[in-house]
């Protein structure tokens, strides 16, 4: 992409943004945001994947874990194949592409040509009907990694409560964090991430510094933040992280060096 033309994509994302700044209630925006503030695990966090994009922060608590599912391809699949190298099962989703760059015979993961969303058809298939179709085993213990370019929000909502207890760590980017200022994004997003914090807890949050920050009422906001949550019960700490970067977070992209702002973790 030229960066005359995301320029043109990032103005015209500003006047939107200054378009509905006021829209939304700032002690509403604020009071989500403090709900995600990441909390620090007693086990600390490594990283799966490479020094840049398509690399994550987890928590070091991935023994016994099944199966890694991880809707939306990239060029790169270093996060699925250090997954497949610890002994999970992966398994993988995009309409987009028609095969998986994975240096391992293709009978040691699982690949279906459809986007993950809220519906069963043709192009898309639900978590639960692709989790259920690829393994066996109802109660094991499971990773997500998903990107999906703004498709969680739907997927989110429609996942059962079954599953979501069954994602010990699940890593989300999500997009268009910057819209929340819009009030019918913001409904959405709270549902979603209300629905997260009912069986897990925010560990880490790292901003794609593929775009700028958009700062609206005194907050600023990177629109693309990946987020790394576990389930309650495999975390016992109660003390919020409060030093971001974390040592082993890398940026995305060749864009300028993002920090986390303050307003997305405990700074005081």
């Amino acid at each position: 992409m030229t960066n005359i033309f995301k320029g043109i994509i990032h103005a015209h994302l500003a006047k939107n943004n200054q378009e509905i700044a006021s829209l939304t209630e700032v002690a509403d925006v604020k009071g989500l945001l403090e709900k995600l503030y990441p909390l620090q695990h007693e086990k600390g966090l490594i990283r799966i994947g490479p020094n840049g994009d398509g690399g994550y922060l987890v928590p070091d608590d991935l023994d016994d874990i099944q199966a890694c599912f991880s809707p939306g391809v990239d060029k790169i699949s270093e996060f699925e194949l250090w997954c497949h190298k610890k002994g999970m099962e992966i398994y993988l989703a995009d309409k987009s592409v028609d095969e998986v760059n994975l240096d391992i015979p293709k009978d040691q993961y699982g690949f279906i040509k459809k986007f993950v969303g809220c519906t069963n058809n043709e192009d898309y298939i639900t978590l639960d009907e692709w989790v259920n179709a690829s393994i066996s085993n109802k109660t094991s213990d499971l990773l997500l990694q998903m990107d999906i370019e703004g498709g969680e929000y739907d997927t989110f909502i429609n996942v059962s409560d079954n599953l979501m207890q069954r994602f010990r760590i699940m890593v989300v980017e999500f997009h268009n964090m910057h819209k929340l200022w819009n009030p019918e994004f913001f409904r959405i997003a709270e549902i979603v991430f209300n629905k997260i914090l009912q069986t897990h807890r925010c560990v880490h949050i790292h901003p794609n510094n593929c775009w700028g920050i958009f700062t609206t009422n005194g907050v600023e906001t990177p629109p693309f933040l990946e987020f790394t949550f576990i389930r309650k019960d495999r975390i016992t700490s109660t003390d919020y992280a409060r030093s971001f970067p974390h040592p082993l977070d890398y940026d995305c992209s060749s864009e300028p060096h993002m920090v986390l702002p303050k307003d997305w973790y405990k700074s005081m």
